[in-house]
């Protein structure tokens, strides 16, 4: 039997990941089968199987792709030595997820699942971890080039600003999710306004 490449693996994981997400997205965490998600990404039982070992780690391993490629959004966009602002951060961390089609409602599923599961509740914290991260670093570039605004120092201020940052982008992601009228604009706008400039 001829070995599959990297490359082939890599996009079939990709392929069921996507699968994984759409059908989430329709049913939400608790009402989809792994007959549906293999149904989805029309590969066999086996093959899916081959990648996760069910459906928790399906829903983690969407939330973790998902906060890796925000990682990414945020080291490229200072790439050309103008780093972002903190409001244009937590934007481009929001923007992207928006931008690859996430339905936000899965996140608030995910995180409405770590207040009962402590599995998912550390799927939950080790997000949390990584995309702090994130913030983190975009932040501390952005004092260190503002230290008008960092009295203490770019790793204190970036440090400060990481818990309300996120917290930001959960309300964001909450009420995007659960109330009818949403205004986003109008909530980065704020969020614009009242953070460091």
């Amino acid at each position: 039997m001829p070995k599959i490449s990297d490359a082939r693996r890599d996009a079939r994981r990709n392929q069921i990941l996507e699968a994984a997400q759409r059908a989430f997205a329709a049913k939400g965490y608790q009402h989809t089968s792994m007959a549906e998600v293999i149904a989805e990404a029309e590969l066999s039982t086996g093959a899916v199987y081959g990648y996760f070992d069910g459906k928790r780690d399906l829903f983690a391993a969407v939330a973790k792709q998902v906060l890796g490629r925000r990682n990414a959004d945020l080291v490229a966009a200072a790439a050309d030595g103008s780093p972002p602002a903190p409001a244009e951060v937590l934007e481009i961390v929001l923007d992207g997820t928006r931008s690859e089609g996430l339905d936000l409602r899965l996140l608030v599923q995910l995180w409405g699942e770590a207040t009962v599961d402590p599995e998912m509740r550390d799927v939950v914290n080790a997000g949390v971890k990584v995309l702090g991260g994130a913030f983190r670093a975009a932040l501390r570039r952005w004092f260190e080039v503002h230290p008008e605004h960092a009295p203490d120092g770019a790793d204190v201020a970036a440090e400060n600003l990481v818990p309300v940052l996120m917290g930001m982008g959960q309300g964001f992601i909450f009420q995007s999710a659960m109330l009818d009228g949403f205004d986003s604009r109008a909530y980065l706008d704020g969020a614009r306004r009242i953070l460091p400039h």
